[in-house]
């Protein structure tokens, strides 16, 4: 799909989207009204429409019009426009006509009286609604594929400063692929999204200037991550750890930031086997991992000036006769020991050693890792908010602002010494799970701040947003979203560029 910035026009061809407000019809779309023959009113009249936020008024082939058709977008009140508002309904448009008979739509919608959205900034903002609500996953289709090839080919977007847009718009350009490289890895079906398959997909990203590392088993051994080779060893695959690094400081030496992802490419429950119905979606159960490379991918395409680090540590999580074992106990890269018991809490096993590596290679700023980590978190917060710990005040609040500017919002949830006392083993320094039903999500991030040693870190718990069924996300088509791209570039945008 291809997006332009022009002049503002109410004669583009194919569909044309103006904007009404709960107090009335935008300037542009009053000139649509008075062309028409006030058939826009009309229309709002016996479609009850009031001009409220989501609303969409659809008015085929209107005489009097070059166009095929006019959308008529509610904004609600004008005092709440903004530009995630004008990101949901530029996806909202592009929804609808994306797989229809429609070529081309152009947007002339322009910020009302009092918005503090400058016309550059409110036509990117369109731009990156429509750009991600255009995302299709269809390579593996055969039959029917007519019906789910999209035949929008052309998104114009008017506006009083095409330059400014155009300037706004790149690094929204280079998130919006970010965001499109996780939701292509997580949506993979797992016999072809390896462990091997993975880090070779993130190597790609050496074409824009990351630096990526790989290693395997035998490298990872040596360095004594037996909490994640653990969690690997019943696969046939060979589990990964991918480093990538983005130098984009001005000095090179500058300390970075890190990202630490779980990259669980199937999980099955190993030995612990999940129900069967529980098994299904195991697929994206690497859907931190992808965030993670996503955001590196946006990273480097915007050339962010910042240093950044980006771990993600690759397996499979399977009951092979090698697989491991209720009550085995591992040793993690810190030298802690870990009584396992239950392997279908594989994931902060391969956080544990991931995170460790992350600090004592990089001695980051920070550290932050997102994961599919628990089915509590769902029960806590659905799939509205992601959870958040924290060690850190200042890097949670940062983490909060960020996510509500970018609509992945995150809830923060407690740490404390009360938890942590559920980790207690008999017989090795922890055990990876509480044996109780009670507070899982947090005990998940009590345990993984055993591996962090004195520096600010957060952990996102991302189990209910990272994919969807339905379309619940006006941004998303269903499966992956790719959650956790735009929260971590906003972070890094918002306070750590240089």
């Amino acid at each position: 799909m291809q997006i332009t910035f022009t002049a503002p026009s109410l004669k583009g061809p194919g569909a044309l989207a103006v904007a009404a407000f709960e107090d009335g019809l935008s300037p542009l779309a009053a000139e649509v009204d008075k062309a028409t023959g006030g058939a826009l009113k009309r229309a709002m009249g016996t479609n009850r429409f009031k001009g409220k936020a989501g609303q969409v008024l659809d008015l085929l082939a209107p005489a009097g019009m070059a166009a095929t058709r006019v959308l008529l977008l509610g904004f609600g009140k004008q005092s709440a426009f903004d530009g995630r508002a004008a990101e949901k309904a530029a996806a909202s448009v592009v929804g609808r006509l994306l797989t229809g008979a429609e070529n081309a739509v152009t947007f002339a919608i322009e910020p009302p009286k009092g918005s503090k959205l400058k016309p550059g900034q409110l036509a990117a903002h369109l731009a990156l609604g429509a750009q991600l609500r255009s995302y299709t996953f269809i390579k593996y289709r055969t039959k029917q594929r007519d019906e789910h090839e999209p035949t929008l080919a052309n998104v114009a977007i008017g506006t009083r400063d095409v330059a400014g847009a155009k300037r706004a718009w790149e690094p929204m350009r280079a998130v919006a692929e970010g965001v499109f490289l996780a939701r292509d890895l997580v949506n993979e079906p797992p016999n072809v999204l390896s462990p091997p398959e993975f880090a070779s997909r993130a190597k790609q990203l050496s074409k824009l200037g990351v630096k990526v590392d790989v290693l395997g088993e035998a490298e990872m051994k040596k360095l004594g991550m037996g909490a994640l080779l653990g969690v690997g060893q019943g696969s046939e695959r060979e589990s990964q750890l991918v480093v990538m690094h983005w130098n984009g400081a001005r000095s090179k030496k500058d300390q970075p930031v890190a990202f630490v992802g779980k990259g669980v490419c199937f999980d099955s429950g190993g030995l612990s086997l999940k129900t069967g119905a529980g098994m299904m979606g195991m697929k994206g159960d690497m859907g931190g991992a992808a965030a993670v490379t996503g955001a590196m991918k946006a990273l480097a395409s915007r050339k962010a000036r910042v240093n950044a680090v980006g771990v993600v540590g690759l397996v499979e999580n399977m009951p092979d006769g090698k697989a491991q074992r209720p009550d085995d106990v591992v040793t993690s890269m810190s030298g802690q020991t870990i009584e396992v018991l239950n392997t279908d809490a594989e994931g902060r096993l391969v956080l544990a050693d991931a995170l460790w590596y992350a600090q004592m290679k990089f001695k980051p700023k920070f550290v932050v890792d997102l994961a599919t980590l628990t089915g509590a978190i769902m029960v806590a917060l659905g799939g509205e908010h992601a959870g958040v710990f924290s060690n850190d005040d200042k890097l949670a609040t940062r983490i909060q602002d960020a996510g509500k500017e970018v609509g992945e919002p995150v809830w923060r949830l407690p740490l404390n010494e009360g938890y942590d006392k559920m980790l207690k083993s008999k017989i090795a320094d922890m055990k990876n799970i509480s044996g109780t039903t009670n507070a899982g999500s947090i005990v998940a991030a009590q345990f993984l701040q055993r591996f962090v040693d004195k520096t600010p870190w957060a952990h996102l718990d991302i189990a209910g947003v990272a994919w969807q069924d339905g379309e619940q996300r006006p941004l998303s088509p269903g499966w992956g979203v790719g959650w956790g791209v735009r929260i971590l570039d906003r972070l890094v945008s918002d306070h750590y560029e240089k």
